[in-house]
This record gives C-alpha cells, structure tokens and sequence, in this order.
C-alpha cells in the first residue's frame, strides 16, 4: 500500500514533528486524490493520530483548502477579519510591495489586504486607527470568515 500513498511515512513523520513544536492541535491536508488528518491524540498522551481518505470529491477537493488557525485577540489589540472566506493576499499584484507591514500606522478605511473570492478580489479594511500589530495569515493562504488576518494596537 506504501506505493499507493501520496506522502511516505516519513513525509507524515516530518510533518508530525514540525507540529510537535507548535500550539497547532490538528491539519487537515486535502487535495484532489487524498485527504490526510493528523490530531493530537486524546487525553494529553503527547501521540498523534492520523488519518487517511481516498474518497474526496473532485468538486469538494477544489473547494476545500487547509486554512489559516483560528487564534485569541490579545487584550487591547482590534482583530481584522477577513469579508469573506477566500484567499489572502498581502499585496494588490504579484510583486508589489505589501499594503501594510508591522509598525504601519492605519485608519478605518485603510486598506490592508485583499480576499480572493471566486476570481473577484475583496479589499480588506482595517476597521480601526491604530498601528498594524501583527500579521497572522501567509500571503496566498486560504482563510475563514472568521479568520484573524492582523491585529492592530488602537
């Protein structure tokens, strides 16, 4: 079955390690031939669980995408949430410069990102004044409407 199997056991074994170092307590990998879940196992134990399924539609997979974690606003920061669930990008074009970067002062209606969403691309808003305080998500990664894009020190 080994033949079979898109990542080797080693490929999971990396990827196992890399989340034994974070905070991370799951991922959810999907393509159009597999899926592959790893979790932290039950009950604190310190193992990992994994698994595997063949069975992804073509339709599902190109809807389904590994998206970015949700995370906790700390206290005094305002969250910027993406409109829409989509693709984050950090700049207008390939190769232009970022909207914001850490320590860029903001306004309201600022914008700081766009949300790629079936082809039509959603400016992001900062929503707030403030100072850009952190940025969460990678360029070019999927998000959640619920997504932590940044955050920004009012």
């Amino acid at each position: 079955m080994s033949g079979d199997l898109p990542l080797s056991p080693e490929d999971v074994a990396e990827i196992v390690a890399i989340l034994d170092g974070s905070a991370y307590e799951r991922l959810e990998i999907r393509t159009t031939r597999f899926t592959l879940r790893v979790a932290r196992a039950e009950g604190g134990s310190g193992g990992w669980t994994q698994e595997w399924d063949w069975s992804v539609p073509q339709a599902e997979a190109a809807d389904a995408a590994v998206v970015a974690p949700r995370v906790e606003v700390g206290e005094g920061l305002v969250a910027v949430r993406p409109p829409l669930p989509g693709t984050f990008y950090r700049s207008p074009q390939p190769g232009a410069p970022p909207f914001v970067e850490i320590g860029d002062t903001v306004g309201p209606d600022s914008v700081v990102a766009i949300i790629e969403t079936m082809k039509l691309m959603n400016p992001v808003h900062a929503g707030a004044s403030g100072t850009i305080a952190a940025i969460l998500v990678d360029n070019a990664a999927p998000v959640e409407a619920e997504a932590v894009l940044m955050t920004i020190k009012p």
